[in-house]
């Protein structure tokens, strides 16, 4: 590629019809010469060859990715990790955004990613160290896609709860249970106060627990707390499977009586995600396996939060992500990333509850709230709520009395007096000191 090829690679948004375009948030290590690298980039994620052999023409002005802004970080020793076989020359740290015509490949997820994460961005001469930071659509790309049918509103209208955090709890021991013992435990849950009981991420349909038998026994025990309580509740089925089976899935646990459903977006893939949310009947809420394999290398890989605006854009209508506990390695400001993700204005497309988990209890329930900076969100307890020491129902209810504490302006430990679900929560924390 010489100095004359790169300028077709190159544009201000000016030059360009910006709702034709995707662009494109870029974290690279460019080697060499980085307008030629850059050039590369682009041509490999588009058109690798802009003309054919003894013809007068030329597909780059309107097929070509175009590097609409760079930012050159600074000059380093080395890649910021070892790649083999990666070319050899001054190694530059850059922040590029670029804008991609979206009629290379259409409003269809699996082509987008092929693009954009693909082998053209991944294997670019000059190029060895890639992370999509961010994905911009314009509404025009936007209006292809219908989004969460449910979302926060929805969700909220179904439980009847509003002005505070959905309560989540995943059912403990999450593997190893028979679907009645699943069940009795879940409905103990929720007569402690939990809106909706889930099925672990890991736990589907098995041998020893059947989707048919488990939705039919946690179908009758929600049915059952939600007599004895007065409150509806939500009992969330995971239906992960292989892809020709998720609309089956579906119907079994839907006529069962579970009335969301759980699914793990990167693993089933999003386009399978996104043909289940047209036929769904209950919110679809997704679960996150397989995104930290390529999102935690903080200069590697795919952000995150591309994955986050993803899966809100495919039609979930609830995500669960990493949170802020330290057992899930992931920095403050992305959790908060990811959380905006879910609740920012997105064309037409309707919020998405973002469930920021790991390792909760009614003691963390406070910090997260103040760090979510909303109620907006799900909270989601596993053995902070079925390994409390008086069982699930006092578990349940300790999160729902730490909840009236921080309405109440009153200190957890001043509030739990005289409640002895959230006093065996508070007293137990002070043991491990």
């Amino acid at each position: 590629m010489n100095r004359e090829d790169i300028k077709g690679f190159f544009a201000s948004r000016e030059q360009l019809d910006m709702a034709d375009y995707l662009t494109l948030d870029y974290y690279l290590e460019c080697v060499g010469d980085i307008e030629i690298a850059l050039a590369h980039f682009c041509s490999e994620q588009s058109t690798a060859q802009w003309k054919r052999v003894g013809h007068d023409e030329d597909f780059r002005p309107k097929y070509a990715a175009k590097v609409i802004n760079l930012t050159i970080e600074g000059e380093l020793q080395e890649l910021t990790y070892p790649i083999n076989h990666a070319t050899s020359g001054p190694i530059h740290a850059c922040r590029v955004t670029i804008a991609h015509p979206y009629g290379n490949f259409g409003t269809k997820i699996p082509n987008l990613l092929s693009a954009v994460c693909g082998e053209g961005a991944f294997f670019t001469p000059g190029v060895p160290v890639v992370k999509l930071l961010d994905i911009g659509f314009p509404e025009s790309y936007l209006l292809a896609f219908d989004g969460p049918k449910f979302g926060i509103d929805g969700i909220r209208d179904i439980l009847k709860a509003y002005n505070r955090p959905i309560f989540f709890g995943v059912v403990k021991p999450n593997i190893g249970l028979s679907p009645d013992d699943f069940a009795e435990i879940a409905r103990q849950s929720w007569l402690g106060g939990l809106d909706i009981a889930k099925d672990d991420e890991m736990l589907a349909d098995v041998d020893w627990s059947t989707l048919v038998g488990r939705s039919y026994a946690l179908g009758n025990a929600r049915m059952s707390a939600e007599r004895e309580t007065g409150e509806p509740k939500i009992y969330l089925a995971n239906v992960t499977d292989e892809v020709d089976r998720l609309i089956e899935q579906h119907d079994i646990a839907v006529s069962n009586g579970a009335n969301a459903l759980l699914i793990n977006a990167l693993p089933v893939g999003l386009s399978a995600v996104r043909m289940l949310a047209k036929h769904t009947k209950v919110p679809l809420i997704g679960h996150f396996p397989f995104i930290a394999a390529f999102s935690r290398m903080e200069k590697y890989g795919v952000h995150s939060r591309v994955m986050t605006k993803l899966q809100r854009l495919a039609g979930l209508d609830s995500i669960i992500m990493p949170g802020f506990g330290s057992r899930m390695m992931t920095p403050e400001d992305e959790v908060k990333e990811n959380i905006q993700e879910c609740l920012q204005d997105f064309g037409h497309i309707r919020r998405s509850l973002p469930v920021p988990g790991g390792s909760d209890s009614a003691l963390t329930l406070e910090g997260v709230y103040r760090k979510v900076g909303s109620v907006d969100f799900g909270f989601v307890p596993g053995r902070g709520v079925f390994g409390h020491p008086m069982g699930p129902k006092a578990g349940a209810a300790s999160i729902r009395q730490a909840w009236e504490a921080i309405e109440q302006g009153i200190l957890l430990e001043t509030y739990a007096v005289g409640r002895p679900e959230l006093q065996a929560m508070v007293e137990g924390a002070k043991g491990k000191k």
